[in-house]
């Protein structure tokens, strides 16, 4: 009797590990299917931009086909909610970002936790921004642009992409570090907040390097000033926020790798190293430069504390400003 329970038991430990077993099997081997690369924004803005860039880049080394979807919505929200509910088998990624991780969390209550529910794998870039002025705004760098704001409190307006958008808060930040006041006219993307901004229905703006850089060389709109905290070197003369009279003043967009938590330590620690070998190659830097977008290679940890502590700070501002959803 006695030796046959512990035959018994000795044979649980092995049942129980087959799982575990097969598991490790499986991330030894992986990739063994073609992956998908999720956008959470529409197609042509900067995140779609740089999906497919490293969608590109992974095909090689890993040995599969990687296609890229668009799951827009809710500024990003919705293709993060469908990653985050995703098989955490290293077959889906998103491309993560500010606004979905850092802002919109803080601003409205979502049906999901990125903190909680996505995994932190790899950053790829952080993207500058630049304050730019219609052509007959009488202000030729940030300095004339902020005494004019504060010779009018309340009448001289800025587009952004949206109540809460990073466009948005990146005015809002600025406008708080320097006590001044400004209206606020929220569009319903990038776009066309841009595009009334060259109409000259608002005064200003705040927008990516990739989706300004343009309509600046052409003459359409005037920069004033960079958000990064060194000048960036596509508009070389143009100085930064803290050099113009707000010191201190830094705000940078940024894209990275996310996927499902749950997803296996081996695989994001592959899929990490895969995309950090990918960023040190210097056409590729190239790549991303063009497009005003300058590489970050992080370890995974690394990426989650300083998405972490970009949360905590646009939650900062987000309730200084005492900002609501629309």
């Amino acid at each position: 009797m006695i030796r046959r329970r512990q035959l018994a038991l000795a044979a649980l430990p092995l049942s129980g590990a087959l799982p575990l077993y097969a598991a490790q099997a499986q991330t030894a081997d992986w990739p063994t299917r073609p992956m998908r690369f999720v956008s959470p924004f529409p197609p042509g803005g900067a995140a779609d931009l740089l999906t497919r860039v490293m969608a590109d880049e992974m095909r090689g080394p890993l040995g599969q086909p990687v296609t890229v979807e668009n799951r827009s919505g809710v500024g990003g929200t919705v293709g993060s909610e469908f990653v985050a509910r995703a098989t955490p088998d290293g077959y889906t990624w998103l491309m993560a970002s500010t606004g979905p991780f850092s802002i919109t969390p803080e601003l409205v209550r979502l049906n999901f936790d990125p903190a909680r529910d996505l995994a932190p794998v790899a950053m790829v870039a952080g993207v500058a921004s630049v304050f730019a002025v219609h052509p007959s705004v009488p202000a030729n760098n940030l300095a004339e642009l902020i005494a004019l704001i504060r010779a009018q409190p309340g009448r001289l307006s800025y587009a952004s992409g949206g109540t809460g958008s990073a466009t948005h808060l990146f005015v809002e930040l600025l406008l708080q570090m320097a006590r001044l006041e400004a209206l606020h006219v929220p569009y319903r993307g990038s776009g066309p907040s841009i595009t009334d901004t060259i109409a000259g229905r608002v005064q200003f703006i705040c927008d990516t390097l990739p989706a300004t850089l343009g309509h600046i060389r052409e003459g359409r709109l005037r920069a004033v000033a960079v958000t990064t905290k060194q000048r960036h070197p596509a508009l070389p003369d143009v100085p930064t926020v803290a050099e113009s009279g707000v010191p201190g003043y830094e705000a940078v967009g940024w894209y990275g790798l996310a996927a499902a938590s749950g997803t296996p330590a081996p695989i994001i620690e592959r899929m990490n190293a895969e995309v950090n070998r990918a960023l040190a190659q210097p056409a590729l830097r190239e790549r991303l430069a063009g497009q005003g977008a300058d590489p970050l290679p992080m370890t995974p940890a690394a990426f989650g504390a300083f998405i972490a502590e970009d949360r905590a700070r646009w939650g900062g501002v987000i309730r200084t400003g005492n900002i609501k959803p629309d």
